[in-house]
């Protein structure tokens, strides 16, 4: 495994100076992802219906790769996909991969509600994977818009839907965020020889193997198969929208935005997004306002503003 040390949190934020001047590109870039992903929800409920939850990770995965690899060889040429670690990067993508069925096997158990609670504790798992493996300091600042986050978060969640079996739920939910926040660690540290669409192809093309294989089995082993009669164009075009927006798109701002501010910082911002969700099913869907959401939204962004230092916990003297 290489030295990733040097590479993990930008320099600005481990001297502690505060934000750096691509500080508020980078959170704009983080912010798009996360909207990307909310976009996707409420086009995943077209195709819950009609497929099992391993056979949709497989296809949304499997197209989202589909779409950055040809991206990757157009940027970088076709000496970079030659020269890449493809091993490595399939085993890194594999945890993107059962992370992502992991979260939809908690979500199943334990309902909507639960999946979003423990989704709310990745900013912990994040700061705390650097501070073991990076050596960063915890600050006032830091600590106060974690838990501004983390507040938020929890604040922005529907409490009227709750699943059974919650906590077999919150177990496969946690694992979850736990191995994904893993995975996108790795995804930017591991591969510095590659560009940032080149490390989110690759391991986005590990973790569709990953789920394909997932799929397979449960098919030999007995499971549903496809019904090509359930599907039209509202199902084709919302898997288009979930697997290249709410993925392809969506890992490659969030891969950029974790190059630039960090795991922790970046993972701060994931809170927000079930504001995103509210405000799209507002805007696209006639659904109603939630100001406890926009308020819990916020509260994110203050977090993530005092983290980062952007808004400083003593007056300059």
């Amino acid at each position: 495994m290489c030295d990733v040390s040097s590479t993990a949190i930008p320099q600005t934020v481990r001297s502690g100076r505060g934000p750096g001047p691509g500080a508020v590109s980078a959170n704009l870039i983080c912010m798009a992802s996360m909207v990307a992903w909310a976009a996707g929800l409420p086009a995943a409920e077209y195709l819950i219906p009609i497929l099992p939850s391993e056979q949709i990770g497989a296809i949304r995965i499997a197209l989202a790769a589909a779409v950055l690899l040809p991206v990757w060889l157009a940027l970088d040429g076709a000496a970079a996909l030659r020269n890449a670690r493809w091993p490595a990067g399939l085993a890194v993508g594999s945890l993107i991969g059962v992370a992502a069925w992991f979260l939809i096997i908690g979500q199943s158990h334990g309902g909507p509600v639960t999946a979003a609670v423990i989704t709310a504790s990745m900013p912990v798992v994040a700061i705390a994977l650097e501070v073991l493996f990076d050596g960063r300091r915890l600050s006032a600042a830091l600590l106060l818009g974690l838990v501004l986050s983390i507040v938020g978060g929890v604040l922005a969640l529907d409490f009227g839907a709750a699943g059974a079996q919650v906590g077999l739920g919150a177990l496969f939910c946690f694992a979850s965020v736990l191995i994904y926040t893993l995975g996108s660690r790795l995804t930017v540290t591991a591969f510095p020889e590659l560009s940032l669409t080149g490390r989110t192809a690759l391991t986005l093309t590990g973790a569709a193997l990953t789920m394909m294989l997932i799929a397979g089995g449960r098919m030999v082993l007995g499971g549903p198969l496809p019904d090509p009669a359930l599907w039209g164009w509202p199902q084709v075009t919302a898997l288009a929208v979930y697997a290249i927006g709410g993925l392809a798109i969506c890992q490659l701002l969030w891969i950029v935005s974790i190059d630039r501010l960090g795991i922790g910082l970046s993972s701060l911002h994931t809170n927000a997004s079930p504001f995103y969700v509210m405000l799209i099913m507002y805007l696209g869907f006639g659904a109603g306002w939630n100001w406890l959401q926009a308020g819990a939204a916020v509260l994110v962004g203050i977090g993530v503003l005092i983290a980062q230092g952007v808004v400083p916990l003593r007056r300059p003297r």
